[in-house]
């Protein structure tokens, strides 16, 4: 059992979940990065890299990077696991805008794609993909379970599912402090 944190990016808005996430990061893509690696002391590097080790023994050939933002997790997975292919999905197109500038810059255009998607309704045949991954991200899906089982269906057996995030500490000090 898990417990689902109510993450709202503009709480007195009508809008539902997916729009107000969508539009927070297509109004805050430009400085993500930056914003990101600050905040968490560059830890989130550390924390992509051990996540992606954690694949390194599957081998895997396609991979689908749900919430891929700027496609740092995307473009570390084929830097470190050289697989055939990876996709990165998103509801903002401007954080992928962002990704896909970073992956043409690496001249990685051929092997890591961008496709805005809703991880609640994926268009991709089931077992399409040798490993699925997610890095802070899945936090902010409209409907959790939804979303992780679409990320199953996806998913080929034997294949693996690697999520990364961070949630609101529960105890002292580490609460205080956040």
């Amino acid at each position: 059992m898990y417990k689902v944190e109510k993450v709202l990016p503009f709480d007195h808005s009508d809008s539902s979940k997916s729009v107000q996430v969508e539009r927070m990061f297509d109004q805050i893509a430009a400085g993500y990065d930056t914003m990101n690696h600050t905040m968490s002391l560059n830890m989130d590097k550390r924390w992509r890299t051990r996540g992606i080790k954690a694949l390194a023994d599957i081998k895997p050939q396609r991979i689908l990077d749900v919430a891929t933002g700027t496609g740092d997790l995307a473009i570390e997975a084929y830097m470190r696991l050289q697989p055939a292919s990876i996709v990165g999905i998103d509801i903002s197109e401007q954080m992928m805008n962002v990704g896909r500038t970073k992956v043409e810059r690496l001249g990685l255009s051929d092997s890591i794609l961008f496709d805005r998607q809703n991880c609640c309704d994926l268009s991709f045949a089931d077992d399409s993909f040798d490993a699925v991954m997610a890095a802070f991200g899945v936090r902010n899906f409209e409907d959790l379970d939804k979303g992780l089982c679409e990320m199953l269906r996806v998913l080929r057996r034997g294949g693996r599912l690697m999520i990364l995030e961070l949630s609101t500490p529960e105890y002292f000090p580490a609460r205080q402090g956040y």
